[in-house]
């Protein structure tokens, strides 16, 4: 084997500085025998705005924070392409998402199981989610305290909020008051990373505390172009820092954290993915991979707006410059307020129908109303909204190279609404939507419906409504599944990339299947699972 030259060599490289980078650089590091470089193409989290829970709302448009990705044109919903927000920036998509965190389903995870993933069922899993997390309501048999990601209760709901859970009540929809708890069916008020009202991302709550360690090195502002294999051994990655193209030795072990899309695109263009396909795009193929980009899997939402009578909905605030100054210094004096609320404020998971054995549907009840393109703004007039999405999607998409290199935007395919089964539990949301309109307290804050208009009032005309208006939830992964058959790119042990040495991917794009409700929460959990047993492959 031919000794390689090296920019500079360690013995463990990240590449990506997100939600997942930032904790497997944190843990790996505790042991002070291994050296680690942890590379990030956008900024440190300077921007003051990543910092306020309200603020994503500021970042989100930010292009210097966000890949500002899109999909190809969607057959399902009459050839929009969809918007895909990715987080650019230390902390990555953690670091510009709507706070609300939660773990999804209990069965999600033996679901995990079922399909390949052996040893990531509930029982499993449940120790990293207890282990990354500090619970400020308290520890129990299935929360923690004393974990670097703090969470917190909201402290003020707002009226369209309480209503809502009121509502759901009233409906015979129970009660939850913690669904990172025993069970997520119910309606209830959901909980923040946030402490003191400031964002805590992975950046925050590992990475930041524990920069000053020697054996931990981050470079920001640097893209990774390719991965260097030697023979079936994946040694380093090619940077590109200020316009020069350097390469980083890695002893032991790359890991890929750069997220659902980065990844696999990384991946691909390095020659590792579907042969085939490599050959057309014109890369050569070092590693034929089938999976790679497959599976893709994300939440899409439909949201109903209206207007209403009431004073305080943050469509009014962001229309009167003193009502802007009054919620600036509420949030100053008591980091309380408007300004210390994330996207969504209350929470329902539901059955479709009674027969489903856990809940397919997720509701989520929001101070603001807007058309759903973070450029386009609140709407002008005093308003609020509730969206709901099918928890566990059956549709099924990929992403392929547009360039050789993997420097061009990617084509995403998200082919959301392309499988029946989805459309059927969309219309059944839409049956329950109706019946939350209508049933006090929330009925009685309503002015009018704005969107869906009258002609959403019907079947064919809410799947119309669904096709020109539903956007992402911001829930992407599955482009590196995990698993045992021949389409799963990473082992279950550890997230090996499949008959590679070497080299890891360790971010949501290996989940199987996207939670119930987010993935942030799952992706921290993967991160510090996949830690031990990088931890103990090392020592090994």
């Amino acid at each position: 084997m031919a000794a390689m030259s090296f920019d500079e060599e360690y013995d463990v490289v990240v590449a990506g500085a997100g939600s997942a980078g930032c904790i497997v650089a944190t843990r790996l590091t505790e042991d002070p025998a291994v050296t680690l470089c942890l590379i990030e193409a956008g900024k440190r989290d300077r921007n003051p705005w990543i910092h306020v829970p309200l603020g994503f709302g500021k970042v989100v448009p930010n292009p210097s924070l966000n890949w500002g990705y899109q999909t190809e044109p969607e057959p399902g919903l009459n050839g929009r392409r969809i918007t895909w927000p990715r987080g650019k920036v230390l902390g990555g998509s953690g670091s510009i998402n709507g706070l609300v965190f939660l773990r999804g389903a209990p069965s999600d995870f033996d679901e995990w199981e079922k399909l390949g993933a052996k040893g990531w069922g509930y029982k499993d899993v449940l120790p990293y989610f207890k282990k990354s997390e500090h619970n400020e309501s308290g520890a129990n048999e299935w929360r923690a305290q004393g974990g670097p990601m703090h969470l917190s209760e909201i402290k003020n709901p707002s009226l369209p909020a309480r209503a809502f859970v009121e509502a759901a009540t009233r409906l015979q929809i129970p009660r939850n008051h913690d669904f990172n708890g025993e069970k997520i069916e119910g309606a209830g008020f959901v909980q923040l990373n946030v402490r003191n009202g400031r964002r805590v991302s992975t950046a925050v709550g590992y990475l930041k505390p524990n920069l000053s360690r020697p054996n931990l090195n981050l470079k920001t502002e640097t893209h990774v172009r390719r991965i260097i294999l030697d023979g079936k051994r994946a040694v380093g990655l090619e940077v590109e820092q200020g316009g020069q193209l350097k390469r980083i030795g890695a002893r032991r072990e790359v890991i890929l954290s750069g997220g659902s899309i980065n990844s696999p695109v990384l991946l691909l263009a390095s020659g590792i993915g579907p042969a085939a396909e490599l050959k057309a795009m014109g890369v050569m193929p070092q590693h034929d991979l089938a999976g790679v980009g497959k599976d893709l899997q994300d939440h899409l939402m439909s949201r109903i707006v209206f207007r209403t009578k009431i004073k305080g909905t943050l469509n009014e605030i962001m229309q009167s410059p003193l009502a802007q100054v009054k919620m600036g210094l509420e949030y100053l004096l008591t980091r309380g307020g408007q300004l210390s609320v994330g996207a969504t404020e209350a929470t329902m998971f539901v059955k479709s129908r009674p027969t489903e054995p856990v809940p397919d549907l997720q509701f989520q009840a929001i101070n603001f109303s807007t058309e759903g393109a973070f450029k386009v703004g609140l709407h002008s007039y005093p308003g609020f909204m509730f969206n709901f999405c099918v928890c566990r999607p059956h549709s099924r998409g990929e992403i392929r190279l547009a360039d050789p290199e993997g420097r061009k935007v990617p084509h995403i395919h998200a082919n959301y609404m392309t499988h029946p089964e989805d459309w059927r539990m969309m219309v059944d949301g839409w049956r329950i939507a109706r019946q939350i309109r209508e049933t006090d307290p929330f009925k009685s804050l309503i002015e009018e419906q704005m969107m869906p208009g009258p002609d959403g009032e019907t079947e064919e005309g809410f799947k119309e409504y669904v096709r020109n208006n539903a956007s992402t939830v911001y829930h992407p992964c599955g482009t590196a599944r995990m698993g045992t058959d021949d389409r799963a790119v990473t082992d279950p042990a550890g997230l090996k990339v499949r008959g590679l040495e070497g080299l890891r991917v360790v971010d949501a794009s290996v989940m199987p299947m996207v939670p119930s409700s987010n993935i942030h929460p799952a992706t921290i959990m993967v991160a510090e699972k996949a830690s031990d047993a990088i931890k103990a492959s090392l020592r090994g």
